[in-house]
């Protein structure tokens, strides 16, 4: 069993999809099938259940799963170590970002990384405030980027940038054409949000307990997974949202949304890093760069 056929196993368990995990990896398909088939054959154990065109892990693949993870976590720390040896010309940094960070910031800030130190490769996972926090624990991640605070004893988190929020409904929306909107106010509309652990719809559920507004009053139209399909969605004229600028700017410009008179509170963008594991020069490097761009 080697480190890349552990590497192809988890990329295919994480996706159960061979074709997904080959672009993801930059291999062929076949090649990923093989690395897959050589360990199942080996242990004589299958790993996934072939069902028509998809995958499914077994339960000897879940089990296998974490125990993967494990040694590619503990590989992933001793490359680290040595990489923080060789000054910065090599290596590899495990990212994870909430979406609103991931879409429309930490590009940016990837790039410009990426000009300074060539040889450090960046990988990056997306998922929500509370999945990217989950990550950086379970050291699948080096750094998490997220939308709001996490109450995570084993995280250290830092403002590495700020982030304004604007109400926005549509074009058509009865409120488009309003000169003042009070909290008060929410429950006449209906609301598009983001899913549960969502530091987008956190600032909302804040928002609404600091009014002393019960969140179940409000008419949830929709519960999206994606900054887009919230934006579509108020766009269409399901109802009204809060959002970060970043998100609503291009169709502010163009007419599609309205933003709406009400202050809201400027949130920040946190790092999260696991406080047991110590600083590599490639990780604080790319902490700098954040807080410098921020």
């Amino acid at each position: 069993m080697t480190l890349e056929q552990l590497r192809i196993f988890v990329a295919v368990a994480e996706r159960e999809h061979l074709t997904e995990a080959s672009r993801a990896l930059n291999l062929t398909a076949s090649a990923v099938s093989a690395a897959v088939a050589a360990l199942e054959a080996r242990y004589a154990t299958p790993l996934f259940d072939r069902i028509g065109r998809r995958i499914h892990l077994t339960e000897a693949g879940r089990l296998f799963l974490i125990e993967a993870r494990a040694v590619l976590a503990r590989s992933h720390a001793a490359e680290a170590m040595l990489t923080d040896l060789a000054g910065l010309k090599r290596g590899r940094l495990a990212l994870a970002a909430s979406q609103t960070v991931a879409g429309y910031w930490l590009p940016h800030q990837m790039h410009h990384f990426q000009r300074q130190y060539p040889g450090i490769e960046l990988d990056l996972r997306v998922g929500n405030t509370e999945s990217v926090a989950a990550w950086v624990a379970e050291n699948l991640a080096d750094i998490g980027i997220v939308e709001g605070p996490v109450d995570n004893p084993l995280l250290k988190s830092e403002i590495v940038a700020d982030d304004d929020m604007v109400l926005v409904v549509g074009a058509t929306h009865p409120w488009h054409r309003r000169r003042k909107v009070a909290v008060a106010d929410f429950p006449a509309t209906p609301w598009v949000l983001r899913e549960k652990g969502s530091g987008t719809r956190a600032i909302l559920e804040t928002l609404a307990k600091r009014e002393r507004l019960p969140f179940r009053e409000l008419k949830i139209a929709f519960e999206l997974p994606s900054n887009e399909a919230v934006r579509n969605a108020v766009e269409a004229g399901a109802g009204a949202a809060i959002m970060s600028q970043r998100v609503a700017a291009g169709s502010l410009a163009a007419g599609q949304l309205v933003a709406l008179p009400l202050a809201l509170p400027k949130r920040h963008f946190f790092s999260l890093r696991h406080r047991e594991r110590s600083v590599t020069r490639a990780e604080r490097a790319f902490l700098d760069l954040l807080k410098a761009g921020g």
